[in-house]
């Protein structure tokens, strides 16, 4: 017993004495043994640039007069101006209430289409009461077979309709004999007139009787034109296709049937929506919500946040207020215009919301800004006669086609507003 925890422990030993081994020699092998040279060289620097440039010392660019010229730069000074703020929030953009409708199967029934018209298909086009579908009801089975007072039911039934539509075609066939009648008369009477054998009272009355005649002929034959789509089908478990309508203009969003699919009763169809108005919902921060304008309009833009032409400014929307607890958050909505198209429900956007009261702020025009390919923001200062600097600025906000400046230049400094981009290809070699 002794030899073994002896044996034991002289393993227990060894392997100790391995991993130290191991580890100094993996510290040498990685690292190298230490000197004191290297450590002089490490303490001096890791690295040794040959030409350290800040960005106090960027290029100065120099033109000559007939690059100036070719280049059409123009030149405005940064000012202190009176700016309205505003603060950039994410925003989605989302149907409204009403804009989206699910069309059910009113009864169980067969789907059909008319010969004249496709079948709907996702992405098409409709106007409000187009008929899109047909459906076909069914009896249930346990009213396929008709009743012996169901059958005399709808033999009276029957036999009224028929006295109807006989009395309607004698309406019709009386109000024809008392217009051509009416039309008769009164030509007599304009003949008559004519040849001073007559009176103008002659004349008028008989045009009182056309106009009358007329009307009574138009209310036979209305008459007899509803009497005429009552229709009862005879066989028993069926009655006649009911048309199904689209309920508002828009496009078809989704299809859940195809054509000749039996239905339930209150089974979805089709949805249609209509995105020509659009709402944005912006979720504002609760401590922001009381300095926000709220009654000023909106500015729409793309994630970026830059300021373009295609901007939109949109209005507030009169909703019920929403929240979001969790994330201690207003919403306020707004109400966009959609007639292009540009925007679809779901996208991600930008609002730029008015802060209350103005501020005075170094500014600058918008045209002056360059980025770069990190974002970077720039403008091309004027120095000197034809000389340019690059520097880099810090823009909080857009306003009216001016940039608020947070940082990077100073009011009274001139920078070029158009031609910047030219000199940036110059700077960098890339321009011709």
């Amino acid at each position: 017993m002794t030899n073994a925890n002896g044996s034991y422990v002289t393993r227990f030993v060894t392997a100790a004495a391995c991993i130290l081994v191991g580890a100094i020699a993996s510290r040498t092998l990685f690292t190298g043994p230490a000197s004191p040279a290297k450590s002089a060289t490490t303490a001096q620097g890791a690295a040794k640039t040959t030409h350290p440039v800040s960005e106090s010392q960027l290029n100065t660019i120099e033109l000559t007069e007939a690059a100036e010229r070719r280049l059409s730069i123009q030149i405005s000074p940064v000012e202190e101006r009176t700016m309205v703020r505003t603060r950039p929030y994410g925003a989605d953009i989302m149907l409204p209430t009403g804009a989206s409708v699910i069309v059910s199967a009113p009864l169980a029934g067969k789907i059909s289409t008319s010969s004249k018209e496709p079948f709907p298909e996702v992405g098409r086009k409709v106007e409000e009461g187009h008929d899109l579908l047909k459906l076909l009801p069914l009896l249930s089975p346990e009213r396929s077979v008709l009743t012996p007072a169901e059958r005399i039911r709808f033999a009276e039934a029957k036999n009224t309709l028929a006295q109807s539509r006989i009395d309607a075609d004698g309406l019709m066939q009386q109000a024809s004999v008392q217009v051509e009648a009416a039309k008769i008369a009164l030509e007599r009477a304009e003949r008559l007139l004519k040849e001073k054998a007559g009176t103008v009272r002659a004349v008028d009355e008989a045009t009182a009787q056309l106009q009358l005649a007329q009307k009574a002929m138009a209310a036979a034959k209305a008459r007899k034109d509803q009497v005429d789509s009552v229709k009862l089908d005879e066989e028993a478990g069926t009655l006649e296709p009911i048309a199904i309508t689209s309920p508002l203009s828009g496009i078809i969003r989704t299809v859940q049937v195809r054509s000749g699919v039996i239905v339930a009763a209150g089974a979805p169809l089709f949805e249609v929506m209509n995105e020509e108005t659009l709402w944005v919902k912006v979720p504002v921060y609760i401590g922001d919500f009381e300095g926000l304008d709220l009654a000023q309009s909106a500015r729409i833009t793309l994630l970026d946040g830059r300021p373009s032409d295609h901007d939109l400014l949109v209005k507030p929307a009169a909703l019920p207020p929403t929240s979001v607890p969790l994330a201690a958050a207003v919403d306020l909505y707004y109400v966009l215009p959609n007639e292009a198209h540009k925007y679809q429900s779901g996208q991600k956007v930008a609002a730029h919301l008015t802060l209350r009261g103005e501020t005075k702020q170094v500014a600058l025009p918008w045209s002056a800004v360059i980025h770069d390919v990190y974002g970077g923001q720039w403008v091309y200062e004027k120095t000197g006669d034809r000389k340019f600097v690059r520097r880099r600025v810090d823009i909080g906000w857009v306003d009216g086609g001016w940039a608020a400046v947070r940082r990077g230049i100073q009011p009274g400094a001139s920078v070029v507003t158009a031609g910047a981009a030219e000199l940036a290809g110059t700077e960098f070699g890339f321009a011709k």
